[in-house]
């Protein structure tokens, strides 16, 4: 039985994936921080005859993440596979000299230290799965290659102060986790879902968030991939 988490995973591109996973045989614990939408999401998901359970997870609130991993341990024993998703945005078209400290606060507390927290929690359960994979999902729009690309056909998003910034210390703590469990059966790595509309972004985007729960379904289950990479929507990977 392949055991499945992933974060804010009742809504837009956590939820696409857990159906594509729970669709190939996943047992998919949908993680939301409100019960109400959690358990919504899990029922849609089980009425499609697929495996799917909700687990209370805010990933902000570490009394959750603790007692989200003494649940997985009581009924699994294990984890297979930790999808962290959930994630903010506070820029809302504003510059950064005019983002409010609180909101940028507010972001990496979700975007950064949430999956520091989760990760923690859950790599007992990881080291207990004859092959444990941690995969984070990030954005482009986070790599140093894009923001020092003054001729980007996105350019017009390089000054997202918070959720740039706060993908791009993702990627950075993706990259320690793969070197910390270099030596072990673990997989750290981040993958992209591609630019999909959903509500974090006012709905804009060219992928829908279906398409892009795909896309982070696959990666995360490719059978072979190296530890410590950015795996692409396209293909291959991305440059850092």
């Amino acid at each position: 039985m392949n055991i499945a988490l992933i974060t804010g995973a009742n809504k837009g591109i956590g939820y696409a994936t857990a159906r594509v996973l729970a669709k190939s045989g996943y047992v998919v614990l949908v993680g939301a921080r409100d019960p109400e939408r959690g358990k919504k999401a899990a029922e849609e998901l089980a009425g499609e005859g697929l495996d799917a359970r909700f687990v209370r997870l805010d990933v902000t609130d570490l009394d959750t993440v603790e007692a989200a991993a003494a649940h997985v341990e009581r009924e699994f024993g294990h984890l297979d596979l930790l999808i962290n998703n959930a994630a903010i945005s506070r820029d809302q078209e504003r510059t950064p000299s005019r983002l409010p400290v609180e909101d940028l606060r507010e972001v990496y507390e979700t975007n950064v230290i949430g999956v520091v927290a989760v990760t923690n929690a859950m790599l007992p359960l990881l080291r207990k799965s004859q092959a444990g994979r941690v995969v984070n999902v990030s954005s482009g729009l986070g790599t140093f290659a894009f923001l020092a690309d003054r001729e980007s056909e996105w350019r017009e998003y390089a000054t997202l102060l918070g959720y740039n910034s706060s993908k791009a210390a993702l990627n950075a703590v993706t990259l320690i986790y793969a070197e910390e469990l270099r030596d072990t059966p673990i997989k750290v790595y981040a993958a992209a879902p591609g630019f999909c509309a959903t509500d974090l972004n006012g709905f804009i985007g060219t992928l829908t968030a279906d398409e892009g729960g795909e896309h982070v379904a696959r990666q995360a289950t490719l059978p072979e991939v190296p530890t410590g990479v950015f795996l692409s929507e396209q293909g291959g990977t991305n440059p850092w």
